[in-house]
């Protein structure tokens, strides 16, 4: 799957926001440590994205193994190297 690139692309029901890449995939993990947790997210192509997020984020978007989800990324900076 590509990501959606361009700025306030609306999200899963219709939400906005103003990042550039937005990967949609399927939740595949969720991990939750003390206070937070890790959600692994495939978006195809053999790609997974992990992200950390608070235990509570996981709790308030009720994100469970099988859920279609986002992983949307907003970074000031993207380093490459070689």
């Amino acid at each position: 799957m590509a990501p959606h690139l361009g700025w306030f692309k609306s999200v899963g029901d219709g939400m906005k926001v103003s990042a550039r890449n937005q990967l949609k995939g399927k939740i595949v993990a969720v991990t939750k440590g003390q206070t937070t947790a890790h959600v692994r997210i495939d978006i195809g192509g053999g790609v997974i994205v992990t992200s950390s997020i608070t235990n509570e984020a996981v709790d308030d978007l009720a994100l469970k193994v099988g859920d279609d989800a986002f992983a949307v990324i907003k970074a000031s900076d993207v380093m490459v190297a070689k």
